[in-house]
């Protein structure tokens, strides 16, 4: 049947790109969490209100959070060449993308990160305070235990984002799902 609607694909095209795919979610994932949880942490420790309330710090990462997740992706990628250039070597292949990737993901997610720490009760943050938890134990065994279903929620939307902006990466040299898509179906039919 597949040979029927798409009779230039070749299942191994598709297994290739397929791989090179989910090689670019999920380094770009883990990075992104990583990243995410970071910054996240950050904006609320730093936040008014916060354990460690500090307008400067908050103000710095909280722009730099909401303009590269304003920047449209396709974009970001064109800004991010010389950086990914300098870094990786080429602006062409998977690992290419990967800059691109996680400046595009980690923003967003550090947002939902943030978004989901203040949705912890202050009233168990306030009690595990007033017992002498050390920040490492607040961060560690309250306030991400606490916040981990808003966590993982936003981490299944950000891989989401992650699957779509590989392709939009795909189309311009990366290689992917977005590259066959773009090679074997958009080119080959407009030739």
């Amino acid at each position: 049947m597949t040979e029927t609607l798409f009779p230039h694909l070749k299942l191994d095209q598709l297994w290739a790109a397929t791989c090179e795919t989910l090689y670019m979610t999920s380094l770009s994932g883990l990075a992104t969490f990583l990243l995410g949880i970071l910054f996240g942490l950050a904006l609320f420790l730093t936040a008014r209100g916060g354990l460690f309330q500090n307008r400067a710090v908050y103000s710095v990462i909280s722009v730099l959070v909401n303009v590269f997740r304003s920047i449209p992706f396709i974009i970001l990628i064109v800004l991010l060449i010389p950086f990914t250039k300098t870094l990786i070597g080429t602006i062409l292949g998977a690992d290419a993308a990967l800059p691109a990737l996680i400046v595009g993901a980690a923003p967003f997610y550090a947002r939902l990160v943030e978004i989901g720490l203040r949705e912890v009760d202050k009233g168990v943050i306030e009690a595990s305070r007033s017992m002498g938890a050390r920040l490492s134990t607040l961060i560690f065994r309250v306030l991400l235990p606490e916040s981990s279903p808003a966590l993982v929620s936003g981490m299944t939307v950000t891989l989401i984002a992650l699957v779509s902006y590989s392709a939009m990466a795909g189309v311009i040299g990366a290689g992917g799902l977005g590259n066959l898509a773009y090679l074997e179906g958009f080119q080959r039919n407009h030739s």
